[in-house]
């Protein structure tokens, strides 16, 4: 799932992350022209789109750094009340499946270990 050595440093939407999550004004337009946000900042049809349907799959195909998808999500979502039925973690659940049910499983197999 992890994506560091394949991060594209180049693409727009890294950097746009980057000063959104730390401008207020930037997270207001966010909320109210994401599109036009992303034509600011260059994205691509396919990056605008990837954020606009919170795609964690295609955000982390196409390069986006690893370390940003959960702002992205967090700009989306926020951060506050996080918990196994958060939108941000189901976000990512709809991604990747398979991963989470092997890590669910792990879970379930460690808990058993610990009640034994």
């Amino acid at each position: 799932m992890g994506n560091v050595e394949r991060c594209d440093k180049t693409l727009p939407v890294n950097e746009m992350i980057f000063y959104v999550r730390r401008d207020a004004r930037l997270r207001e337009r966010w909320t109210t022209d994401l599109e036009g946000l992303c034509r600011e900042f260059g994205l691509s049809r396919p990056e605008y789109e990837a954020l606009r349907d919170k795609d964690v799959r295609r955000l982390n195909e196409m390069g986006v750094h690893q370390y940003l998808i959960p702002q992205i999500l967090r700009l989306f979502y926020g951060a506050a009340l996080n918990a196994n039925t958060h939108p941000a973690l189901e976000a990512y659940q709809r991604a990747f499946p398979e991963e989470t049910a092997k890590a669910f499983a792990l879970a379930e197999r460690l808990e058993r270990r610990t009640r034994s």
